[in-house]
């Protein structure tokens, strides 16, 4: 794609909106959002004493929040979960339908939409910035991730914490780096601060 068939940025944007505005525009992020979301699912990696796997969806989840905008993040998501209810087998491994590990899913909805909504506020133009993007959207999962886990499991609070939050801080702060890296670095190689 040419840079002369980029839209100038504005105040406001996300990197989505770099791009021609128009109806196939938002449908195809929206899609390509849930499918890049499937995808990361699948790079799943099984976690020791934990029903809930280390996969690439909470990365993915978080890059397209902030690169799509809160609503088509948000839409990406939830077209992503309902797909997976439905038999789609792209959640973590291969798998569909409702799990154990079914309200990380959700916490990604809200995630997806909190990261869109802080990057149209400027949040993903400076690593810094997105630093503390990442970091809430991180939480956000883990807020709902945890408790549904405890709940779904039969699982004390510590115990779900045990096996659904502490084993996945060093890998979610690597995959929270890589995006705070990606997004700014996509800023400066369109020529817009």
């Amino acid at each position: 794609m040419s840079t002369a068939a980029v839209t100038p940025a504005r105040p406001g944007q996300v990197l989505a909106d770099l791009l021609p505005a128009s109806r196939v525009r938002d449908v195809a992020l929206v899609v390509g959002g849930a499918v890049l979301t499937g995808l990361a699912a699948q790079v799943s990696v099984p976690v020791p004493h934990s029903p809930v796997p280390v996969t690439g969806q909470t990365f993915a989840a978080l890059l397209v929040g902030t690169s799509l905008g809160a609503s088509r993040g948000l839409a990406s998501l939830v077209l992503y979960a309902l797909a997976g209810l439905a038999g789609v087998p792209w959640f973590a491994g291969g798998t569909s339908g409702v799990s154990v590990s079914f309200g990380y899913i959700l916490g990604m909805l809200l995630a997806s939409a909190a990261v869109g909504a802080l990057a149209r506020r400027g949040a993903d133009r400076s690593v810094w910035r997105m630093a503390g993007t990442m970091l809430l959207g991180e939480a956000l999962i883990y807020a709902v991730g945890v408790p549904y886990l405890a709940y779904a499991a039969g699982m004390s609070a510590s115990a779900a914490i045990a096996a659904g939050l502490t084993p996945f801080l060093i890998g979610d702060a690597l995959k929270a780096a890589l995006a705070m890296g990606l997004v700014p670095a996509a800023w400066k190689l369109v020529g817009r601060r």
